[in-house]
């Protein structure tokens, strides 16, 4: 009889522990999948909530794979495979090493537009000289990534581009990554805050490039043919281009940090020069007068620029049917402003671009990133320790 009060007595505990780790876990499922919501309030009267994601250190980038799972970059040199609800899945493994100093570190990741069929990803990062780190520069590998049960690891990782030449300082290294329509792709090379490599044919410094998507270079690039730097040139005269992206026409679109005020957003046309540093609608933080764009109008002037600045990070033009109103909107990612900048694309009756700021949503956060899924969601990375990925909703 003892015998079986006993066994009664470890089955009632038993049953309890079964209780209490039911309660604890469903408490904890819970926990995980309840969001913090944000309220962003629009400068036009009108707010956006947000709902957080995920958190990360000094986040950069963003890419979403078709299947619904997507990638983010840190500063410090992780890579973030994240699950379809975007929250974190695996570090991937294998990935280029950095030394993350000022504006340096890894950077930009893309996917290749045959993604489903290649697993090929891009990814950017600051190289630094062996023989001396104090110079450095951008550099872009090809990749491709693999997912199993246990794990994300990086294989055949092929340099495909660097920045020429490398230089001292950690500023303005840009390479923000987009593949064209018709399978090129393009990228943004700061000019390091050097100045005069924007105009110098001889560096990628300070330019938007276009390449093969296995890092040749194409024969109809503007200047082929003129040396090995020179032809992977498509514009030039940029200062800290962050923001790249394509409308549904095929328009290349550019965002652009200024010096003192100024920030830029320009219609990428091949061959054209874009005047930094002779114009700018800054002027330098010396105090240096530069002059306006108009004044000197051989330069290609920008199609929006803001006084005071916005420090602009991150672009997209939305492609969606989720926020229908916003469909062929860009979307900027503001640091100085701490805002999300919503800018209307339109044309006047003789077919001249009207490009106007439409709306800035704010919740005192500095924006690094903007990205867009398959499913047509919006979401934003907020910069910095601690920087939130919010997913938008109306």
């Amino acid at each position: 009889m003892q015998t079986l009060n006993t066994h009664k007595t470890s089955m009632s505990r038993k049953a309890a522990l079964l209780v209490t780790l039911f309660a604890t876990s469903f408490f904890t499922f819970a926990q995980s999948n309840s969001t913090e919501q944000i309220k962003m309030t629009g400068s036009n009267g009108s707010s956006v909530m947000g709902s957080v994601q995920s958190t990360f250190d000094n986040p950069w980038a963003m890419a979403f794979l078709p299947d619904g799972h997507s990638l983010v970059t840190e500063k410090a040199g992780t890579l973030w495979l994240l699950d379809k609800n975007q929250q974190k899945r695996f570090a991937v493994s294998n990935v280029p090493s950095v030394t993350a100093r000022g504006q340096g570190g890894l950077g930009d990741v893309i996917i290749h537009p045959d993604f489903a069929s290649n697993n090929t990803i891009y990814i950017s990062y600051i190289e630094r000289d062996e023989k001396d780190d104090a110079f450095s520069g951008a550099a872009i590998e090809r990749a491709t990534l693999s997912v199993t049960d246990s794990g994300a690891t990086l294989s055949d990782r092929t340099l495909i581009w660097r920045q020429s030449p490398k230089v001292t300082g950690n500023g303005h290294y840009s390479h923000r990554m987009a593949f064209s329509p018709d399978g090129y792709l393009f990228i943004t090379s700061g000019e390091r805050q050097k100045f005069t490599p924007a105009q110098n044919m001889a560096m990628n410094l300070g330019k938007v490039v276009r390449l093969n998507e296995d890092g040749s270079v194409p024969e109809d690039n503007p200047f082929y043919g003129q040396g090995s730097v020179t032809e992977q040139i498509w514009t030039l005269g940029h200062r800290n281009p962050l923001g790249i992206d394509f409308d549904e026409q095929g328009n290349l679109w550019v965002h652009e940090m200024g010096p003192r005020h100024g920030d830029e957003l320009n219609l990428i046309e091949k061959g054209r020069n874009y005047g930094y540093p002779s114009v700018s609608q800054g002027d330098h933080y010396s105090g240096v007068k530069i002059p306006n764009h108009e004044d000197i109008p051989i330069f290609k002037s920008p199609e929006l620029a803001w006084v005071p600045a916005i420090s602009p990070a991150g672009f997209i033009i939305y492609k969606g049917d989720k926020f229908n109103s916003w469909k062929g909107n860009g979307f900027i990612g503001g640091l100085s402003s701490k805002a999300l900048i919503r800018v209307a694309f339109n044309k006047d009756d003789e077919g001249n671009w009207k490009v106007e700021e439409a709306e800035r949503y704010e919740w005192g956060k500095r924006v690094r990133e903007v990205e867009q899924d398959s499913m047509g969601n919006i979401y934003v990375l907020e910069d910095k320790e601690g920087g939130r990925l919010i997913k938008l909703s109306q």
